[in-house]
This record gives C-alpha cells, structure tokens and sequence, in this order.
C-alpha cells in the first residue's frame, strides 16, 4: 500500500512539474514576444499621374550676337554680329490686366503628369526682340538700289538713323513649344511642397516680327518663321495643396529661316539664328491634386 501510494505521489508531482513548467514557458514567451508598431503610411510625391497645372508668368530674356541675311529683289546681303535686347513693359497696371497681357513679356504653362513626376507641358514663351539700332555692323553682299548702297562705307554700314533698317519682333518673339519635365520634391510639409524640375523643349517660332527695310512699308504680321529648342529648368513652391509659385531658367537655340520683311508676296526675307537665355517668374494652380500629410 504504502509502496502504491510512493509511486502515485512521484506520478502526480511529475505532472503537476510538468504543467508548472509549461505554463511558466508560455507566460515567458508571451513577455519577450516583441511588439510590432504599425507602419505609418509614407507621405507620396505631391506630383502624380493625372494632376494638371496652369501657369501665368512674365520674363526677361537676353540674346547672342546674331549675323541677319537679307534677300529680295535687287538686294542680297548680310548684316554680320549684330546685337539686340529685349523690351521689358514698365511695371504697372498692364501686367494685371487681362485686356493687356499680350502687352507685357508674359509666359504660360499647361503641364499633365503622365507617369509620377514626369510631365508633358504645353508652353508659350512670348519674348521681345529688338535690335540694337546704335550700332555699325559688317556688311557683305550686294544692293542695286544706289541710295542705299551708298550707305554702305568700307565695309561696314551705321544703322543709327533707321534709314537703312529698323528690326525687331516685338509682339512678338512667340516660341510655342512642347516640353518634358521630370520632378523631384525637395521639402514636404502639411501646408508646403518645394519642387525642383529639369527638362528640355522644342517647338515653332511664330513671331509678329516689326521689319522696316530700305523705306518700305513696315512688315508688321504674325508668321511661321522656323524653330526654337531650349534646356529648362526651374523650382516650383506649391502651398495650401494648390497654388504654386514658379521660378524658371532656360537657354536654348534659335533659327528663322523665313522672317516677312515687306507686306507684299514678294520673296523678300530675311533669316537669322542666335542663342537665347529666359528668366521668368509668375503663380500657377494644380488640379486633380493627391496629397498625404
């Protein structure tokens, strides 16, 4: 008896050993088991496939030497390093209005991004050109009119007085261009984006160029004259999820094959290729906005 009941207390307290043990490896599992914090969304890119922006600005470009060929009847000639400026309007109440806006140097911008941070953008870059009128440039070539001829000394003829030519496009350079940008964002915030953008551009010039040559009328028409490409770039600061204010740089390249310079159907023309550089600055707004704070 006493042997039975030696056996059945070792059986039970090995038992009851083993349930002690199992329990105090579950509770010890239980407290080293790590706690596994959730994962917080990460903010996305504020540009995206689908979101649209507008944009409305003004600019101040500058322009390389350029030599101008002139040809027509009885006269083929080339006016060699010729030198030219833009034609800022003076600030005021014409930048603002809307019944004036071709007035000023202005710029305009519709972009749609196709993939995340790359857009097309659809561009009007309107500059003004003017040539230098006090200046004396090379002259090459020949003139049948003897008036004019005369004015060509040693080489050379001053266009001071603006007998001999008066040229300009000043209503104006117009480079409408297509472009391709890829966006980078630089800082998010709740309330405030800055982005940086690269790309380049191509399109067609389509200047109202002002051409007054030899005492002709003045050819003063809106006409295709050739084609424009430009390397762009610019940082954009987008606050309150849609307006944005944009500052921009480009350089770029420029050839007219076919600038009118008379108004009648005459073959008269001149052309010209030159190396142009363009600051601008305006506000914009984005649509179809998708932004995570």
């Amino acid at each position: 008896m006493k042997q039975i009941l030696a056996i059945g207390l070792i059986v039970s307290g090995f038992a009851f050993g083993q349930v002690k043990k199992d329990t105090i490896e579950k509770e010890y599992k239980l407290e080293v088991t790590p706690f596994k914090a959730e994962k917080k969304e990460k903010p996305l890119p504020l540009s995206r496939k689908g979101q649209v922006f507008v944009f409305y600005g003004w600019n101040r470009g500058a322009y390389s030497n350029s030599d101008i060929h002139f040809s027509g009847n009885g006269y083929d000639f080339q006016l060699n390093n010729v030198s030219a400026r833009d034609k800022p309007t003076k600030f005021g109440i014409v930048y603002f209005d809307p019944s004036w806006f071709t007035v000023t140097q202005y710029n305009f911008r519709l972009g749609y991004f196709i993939k995340d941070n790359l857009a097309l953008v659809l561009g009007i870059d309107h500059m003004k050109y003017v040539m230098k009128q006090e200046q004396t440039v090379d002259f090459s070539g020949h003139i049948s009119d003897p008036k004019y001829a005369a004015m060509v000394q040693n080489g050379q003829v001053d266009l001071s007085d603006g007998q001999f030519l008066t040229f300009e496009h000043t209503d104006g350079l117009n480079y409408e261009n297509l472009g391709l940008e890829k966006y980078k964002n630089l800082v998010h915030k709740k309330n405030i984006d800055l982005v940086w953008s690269y790309g380049a551009g191509l399109g067609f010039m389509f200047p109202k160029s002002n051409v007054k040559l030899f005492g002709n009328d003045r050819s003063d028409r809106f006409h295709v004259a050739g084609m424009g490409t430009d390397l762009r770039s610019s940082i954009n600061m987008v606050f309150w999820k849609n307006w944005m204010l944009r500052a921009e740089a480009k350089a770029g390249y420029i050839n007219m094959w076919d600038i009118k310079t008379t108004l009648n159907n005459k073959p008269d023309k001149a052309r010209q290729d030159f190396v142009f550089g363009e600051v601008l600055a305006g506000i914009g707004y984005t649509f179809n906005t998708k932004k995570y704070n």
